[in-house]
């Protein structure tokens, strides 16, 4: 039922696809048509778009045809994983509705063990995402790809701008962390910035993140959500001078963390919202939607899904309590363990390993406190 609300993909797509080689992406994907829909049973990952543009008050339509031939007409790489494109979910009466439908389908396909990667529309559409893992029961850690926090006043109502807050005061509140990757200090006031510190939440610099992209490998290892705006890129590399971006990261880098992703154990859902959909656009989003999949070929399996007895674990013993550090034998990436504090909190219930790099696992043999790891631990105990 859940299903209904979707919207068979164009024919003039699936033309388009007829005419391509069966050595093209597009012909290694199923399509949702007016005759056919995929058996969902064989399905890794799903592509969706959501043809809703009103929370950034901006009432044009969102036209993903583009995006779609950019994307089919790539090579794809040695890959073993069954897509198929959903088709669209329609503007519906109201924002509500639209948010009603796409958290419908987003949780039927989470709840089937299926990815789903979005395409919007407007950024605010993140809050419906984030309500389908509602019916999981479970804590939620959403990572924005952003130059901007999001944040609005309470009484603001929801939009592109404003989503972040929505997500914070709604119940039920499932959220455990926000982490930004890619924030620029003068898009955000300095109240904004201190409220990312009071919540305890992670926030990355633009300039700190291109000067090593690794840095945010964890983080994006920790996601359940990760949602992209195409505004954190810069105009020259996206081709989007409807809203000019001067500074941002570049299109090497935003594959790369889209690949960071894909290749992340836990990342369930993928989003990328607030673009124009120009050609050249259209090829960067068509690139970043390959890298997300590249990622997740190579999804090596680790914590949480993994045994423990894989790992070399190392004790640093500090002044008040020993870290305690753990290295995959496989992949030779780390975690650091997360004491419970009490028997009545249930937020970390999922996991007592964070993700962390090998640097912060230096950091702390010369005893400095890694903060992301303190900031779970704060979270814990509230």
């Amino acid at each position: 039922m859940e299903f209904d609300f979707l919207a068979p993909v164009e024919s003039e797509i699936i033309d388009f696809v007829k005419d391509l080689s069966s050595q093209h992406l597009g012909s290694k994907v199923v399509f949702h048509s007016d005759k056919n829909f995929p058996d969902m049973n064989q399905v890794k990952i799903a592509i969706i778009g959501v043809l809703e543009n009103r929370g950034s008050g901006n009432d044009a339509e969102v036209n993903l045809t583009e995006i779609r031939k950019a994307f089919y007409s790539l090579y794809p790489g040695n890959w073993h994983v069954s897509i198929a494109d959903l088709g669209d979910i329609l503007s519906g009466s109201s924002l509500e509705d639209t948010y009603f439908a796409t958290h419908k389908v987003i949780a039927k396909l989470l709840k089937s063990g299926i990815i789903p990667i979005v395409i919007g529309g407007s950024q605010d559409l993140t809050y419906a995402l984030y309500r389908a893992f509602d019916t999981l029961e479970q804590m939620v850690n959403l990572v924005a790809i952003d130059s901007r926090f999001d944040f609005g006043k309470d009484d603001s109502g929801i939009s592109a701008t404003s989503y972040l807050t929505k997500i914070i005061v709604d119940e039920p509140n499932n959220l455990f962390n926000y982490s930004n990757i890619g924030y620029q200090t003068y898009y955000n006031s300095q109240e904004e910035i201190d409220l990312i510190e009071k919540l305890f939440f992670d926030a990355y610099r633009l300039g700190d993140v291109s000067n090593n992209i690794s840095i945010s490998e964890p983080v994006l290892r920790d996601a359940d959500i990760v949602c992209v705006d195409l505004t954190s890129v810069k105009s020259s590399d996206s081709g989007n001078f409807v809203t000019f971006t001067p500074n941002g990261f570049n299109g090497k880098e935003i594959c790369s963390l889209s690949r960071y992703a894909g290749i992340s154990d836990k990342v369930s859902l993928f989003g990328i919202f607030n673009h124009n959909s120009t050609k050249q656009e259209s090829q960067l989003i068509a690139q970043i939607m390959w890298y997300f999949i590249e990622g997740f070929h190579y999804r090596s399996n680790e914590y949480p899904y993994g045994s423990k007895e894989n790992y070399l674990k190392y004790i640093i013993p500090m002044e008040d309590e020993e870290l305690i550090f753990y290295k995959s034998n496989k992949t030779d990436r780390w975690w650091i363990e997360i004491p419970f504090i009490s028997a009545s909190s249930n937020k970390l219930k999922k996991s007592t390993l964070l993700p962390c790099s090998y640097d912060e696992y230096l950091a702390a043999c010369n005893h400095e406190m890694p903060e992301r790891w303190w900031k779970a631990q704060r979270k814990n105990v509230i």
